[in-house]
């Protein structure tokens, strides 16, 4: 069993940064992929960005340039570097193992003045 915990949001100015953190703990479990997700209310959830366990990043397209995804192998941990934060970047945002049903409990992210 895995658990998976997102930190790191909360309410930030426009034209703000923050850095999320996805940190996976629990036993035998092995990380392919993982990946950032965001949700607001009444929307279906959408992919934000991934990284593989060998480096491998992809930002969705209309977030590039804004937003950075990392990881720590050793840590099984993944980040999410936002800058330049937009109002309609609201939302929770969740981490998830790529391939399975571990997902985390959300992080709100609020961008307001």
């Amino acid at each position: 069993q895995v658990q998976l915990v997102e930190s790191g949001g909360g309410l930030v100015e426009p034209g703000g940064s923050l850095t999320l953190s996805c940190a996976a703990s629990g036993r035998n479990f092995k990380i392919g992929a993982m990946g950032w997700y965001r949700q607001v209310p009444g929307k279906q959830r959408e992919l934000v960005a991934t990284i593989t366990n060998n480096g491998r990043t992809n930002v969705v397209d209309s977030l590039k340039g804004r937003f950075t995804i990392s990881g720590d192998n050793a840590k099984n941990t993944a980040y999410l570097r936002m800058s330049s934060l937009k109002p309609e970047d609201t939302a929770v945002y969740y981490c998830n193992i790529i391939g399975t049903a571990a997902w985390g409990q959300g992080t709100q992210v609020t961008v307001s003045s």
